[in-house]
């Protein structure tokens, strides 16, 4: 008896135990159910594009959630984000390639799932495409977020030694 209800309380330890540890991101929640679920909201610095941070939203689950559905080690892939210019753009080495690359990830569950944030340098219309999406190695999941940050009208600086500063 002992031994099986320690094989349940352990693992709802554990999540406890993670989810007691701050993140130094964390913006701000919000709670969604009587269950403890909340909405998480977390500021992600670019690290190559200075002036520019993201903001994610994210479902996290509770303990209680988690003792009910079962599945304990994941949580939905639903995110939204917006990216701001919070002053002067200073852009370092970025890819430019058409699939750009990633900025932030984020585990959504213990091995198979990720919420990741992406940029794209679009140089046709002079702007950073920031874009949210879950990673999974089994299954894709088309739950997405996007936020365009135009640099026509910024203050834009290009570090010596990045991609567009030499075609400039």
């Amino acid at each position: 008896m002992y031994q099986r209800l320690a094989r349940l309380l352990l693992p709802a330890a554990i999540v406890a135990l993670l989810a007691a540890c701050s993140d130094p991101r964390e913006v701000g929640s919000v709670s969604v159910d009587w269950t403890g679920n909340d909405v998480v909201v977390e500021a992600v610095a670019d690290p190559e594009v200075e002036g520019v941070i993201c903001h994610v939203a994210y479902f996290s689950r509770s303990l209680i959630d988690r003792l009910q559905q079962g599945n304990w080690f994941e949580d939905p892939s639903y995110s939204a984000l917006d990216c701001s210019a919070v002053g002067p753009i200073v852009i370092g080495d970025i890819s430019t390639r058409p699939g750009g690359e990633e900025v932030f990830r984020e585990r959504r569950s213990l091995i198979w799932k990720s919420l990741r944030v992406s940029r794209i340098y679009d140089a046709k219309n002079n702007a950073l495409v920031y874009l949210a999406h879950a990673r999974e190695i089994q299954l894709g999941s088309g739950k997405m977020s996007l936020s365009v940050i135009p640099l026509a009208n910024a203050e834009v600086t290009w570090r010596e030694g990045a991609p567009a500063a030499a075609a400039q």
